[in-house]
């Protein structure tokens, strides 16, 4: 093989004398819902926590790290030139938690599922690039990609590469059952809308090593409130995802003041949200319209009065930490607001009077803090006395429903990347079936420039063509770039190794949870 991946990361470790899920339970909430348990469904931060925790990939992110190393397979490299073909060996031994063996015919299987699947929810559009799957013997697949595709080893290393057994799951639907039959590190002991309980496997081959012997993980279905509760009052171990940021700022104050009796423990990330434009909107269509509010946002007032520190101000596509991250909203249109630009822009496209637009929100898919953002954004622009800016909250199913017809001119978008390269960061926004669905089409981008890059083994090579990207999508602003958050977690003072959790995989790793038995 011409490339294979390397030695792997670890994090805390277990003591001389304990075993793999030798420890304490522990519990987790959060207010995110699961809304799928089948991989060939689930999309979302909540079904991909159990996606990580229950199912192996061939390749997985190790903890701090952003190269996918073995996880599944004992190796994996690309076998040509030019990125097209990759081929993995399995580790010896592999069984499903139900005792099946594991075999290449499973990952095939997984695989081909997905794709015939296709479901809108699912995660088949970041498997789009492969064309076959050879599986010459029990443990070697081999897939030949319909264009060569140099982040293919980080697309499986995602929830999208779980591997499932292919004798438990129908190979064109969805298991509905709330059941999952994986071989990761944990097992689905039992799953219901309030509650989803995990047990170590046993039989669990790879990099990892439980730290506990079980999590329950509790879910607050978007009542931010009582997960608070739940964490200050030690009905929950650990609160990660979903408290409000006024939350985390009180709860980290009462940690500095010694009185709070729970930890705040942050990590790096590369979640984003942006203020997307429909650009057939008889409104937002209009390029004087979005360079106006372009020169109106001010970013680090939103960053600090709304999300109180616990994001920061992002000035492009790309999030800071991403290779190929630049400043191109910054370069373009400063950082702090331009009445005086933003007037300008609207009387060159003949706008004499305040532009009346809504501001659409889903709070429930994209943050507690959304729909207070939005009116802080509405706000400013308003305070310009050029536009009339009003916010509209939709449940999450009208919102996507409103978006896919072209019913909103100016939305939120937040993106919660599946592996962490600028190609997660621009690939999915652009071109056919992207997921903005704004009818933003740039040749330049679809044709040249991500072709380009996605065949770049060397990620270093592609920083040139992404700045360029970026140039462009700041020029034609077909959204505008927000903030760029941050990863916390509230835990007991007795819960160790989240450090390990918090990282640009985004990989909530349960195994890496230790909890200290109180005396």
């Amino acid at each position: 093989m011409l490339g294979t991946a390397a030695l792997l990361l670890t994090g805390c470790g277990l003591t001389d004398d304990e075993e793999p899920g030798d420890g304490v339970a522990v519990v987790v909430g959060m207010t995110d819902e699961v809304l799928a348990t089948d991989p060939a469904s689930g999309y979302d931060p909540g079904s991909w926590l159990v996606f990580n925790n229950v199912f192996q990939s061939l390749l997985s992110f190790p903890p701090g790290g952003t190269e996918p190393q073995p996880e599944a397979a004992r190796e994996c490299g690309f076998t040509d030139r030019v990125s097209q073909r990759f081929t993995c060996t399995l580790r010896d031994g592999l069984t499903f938690t139900n005792g099946h063996e594991l075999t290449s015919q499973d990952v095939k299987y997984s695989f081909d599922r997905t794709l015939r699947i296709n479901d809108p929810n699912g995660p088949a559009v970041l498997l789009s690039s492969i064309d076959r799957i050879e599986t010459p013997d029990d443990t070697t697949v081999t897939f030949h990609l319909t264009q060569p595709d140099a982040t293919f080893p980080q697309k499986i290393a995602s929830g999208a590469g779980s591997i499932v057994d292919h004798r438990e799951y129908p190979s064109d639907e969805l298991r509905t059952d709330g059941e999952a039959v994986g071989s990761g590190v944990y097992t689905l002991e039992s799953y219901s809308e309030g509650e989803a309980v995990f047990a170590v496997n046993e039989e669990y081959q790879g990099p990892a090593e439980a730290q506990n012997s079980e999590v329950t993980l509790r879910l607050f279905n978007g009542d931010q409130k009582a997960l608070k509760q739940a964490v200050e009052g030690g009905e929950v171990d650990v609160a990660y995802r979903g408290l409000a940021a006024s939350d985390i700022a009180d709860l980290e104050s009462s940690t500095l003041d010694g009185d709070g009796g729970v930890k705040v423990v942050d990590g790096s990330s590369a979640e984003v949200q942006h203020l997307v434009f429909n650009m057939d909107d008889p409104v937002t269509g209009d390029p004087g319209v979005r360079r106006a509010i372009a020169h109106l946002i001010d970013r680090s007032t939103l960053t600090r009065d709304v999300y109180q520190r616990t994001a920061e101000p992002l000035y492009s596509i790309v999030p800071a930490g991403i290779t190929g991250h630049n400043t191109a909203f910054f370069d373009t249109y400063g950082d702090v607001p331009r009445p005086d630009l933003a007037e300008d822009a609207l009387r060159e496209s003949g706008f004499t009077e305040p532009v009346e637009l809504t501001l659409w929100v889903t709070p429930a898919r994209f943050g507690p803090d959304t729909e207070a953002a939005f009116e802080y954004l509405a706000g400013q622009l308003n305070e310009s006395g050029l536009f009339d800016a009003t916010v509209r909250s939709v449940p999450a199913d009208e919102f996507a429903e409103g978006v896919a017809g072209g019913d909103y001119g100016a939305y939120v978008r937040g993106w919660v990347p599946d592996y962490p390269d600028p190609d997660n960061f621009t690939a999915p926004f652009f071109g056919e079936g992207n997921i903005l669905e704004n009818n933003y089409e740039s040749p330049r981008i679809t044709e040249e420039l991500i072709p380009r890059t996605e065949q770049e083994s060397d990620r270093a090579r592609t920083v040139e063509d992404y700045s360029t990207l970026q140039d462009i999508v700041a020029e034609d602003l077909p959204l505008i770039p927000l903030w760029q958050g941050r990863q916390y977690a509230i835990a007991a003072e007795n819960i160790d190794g989240l450090q390990w959790t918090l990282d640009a995989s985004t990989v909530f790793r349960f195994w890496e949870i230790l909890k200290t038995p109180e005396e």
